[in-house]
């Protein structure tokens, strides 16, 4: 497995913790559906508390890439959705605490993010969709 994660010199700088280009050579892909907040027995945790939601939904994907023989460093992309615009500054500010410690390389995997209308469910604030390589 082989990821290159940058910022060319010809792109402006991202605005937050990702990176504009992963380029992957790898044997395997894994394809982790959009994580929420839910615990191991599918209950919704953190209704209406942002940060609770997104530490869960990241300890789901850290769950399901271990499952895969995988970690975050193995991550090439993310997909997050949110539902309220006004959570974007809550979204990079725990991306800004936490990202550093799930990506100590600070190669941070390009993150395309979204805001719809609503979720599978009216209590998830934001679902993370993660492609990994091994």
């Amino acid at each position: 497995m082989d990821i290159s994660i940058y910022n060319p010199k010809t792109m402006g700088p991202p605005l937050s913790h990702y990176s504009q280009v992963a380029r992957a050579e790898a044997s395997e892909m894994i394809f982790i559906a959009g994580q929420v907040a839910t615990d191991l027995q599918g209950r919704s945790v953190g209704k209406g508390d942002f940060e609770t939601q997104m530490k869960q939904a990241l300890e789901n994907i850290r769950l399901a890439l271990e499952s895969a023989d995988a970690s975050f460093a193995n991550v090439v992309t993310f997909t997050t959705y949110l539902v309220k615009a006004e959570d974007i500054a809550n979204f990079w500010r725990v991306r800004e605490a936490l990202f550093p410690k799930l990506f100590p390389n600070h190669a941070y995997p390009p993150n395309t993010l979204l805001v719809v209308n609503r979720l599978v469910h009216e209590d998830f604030l934001i679902e993370i969709q993660t492609i990994a390589v091994r």
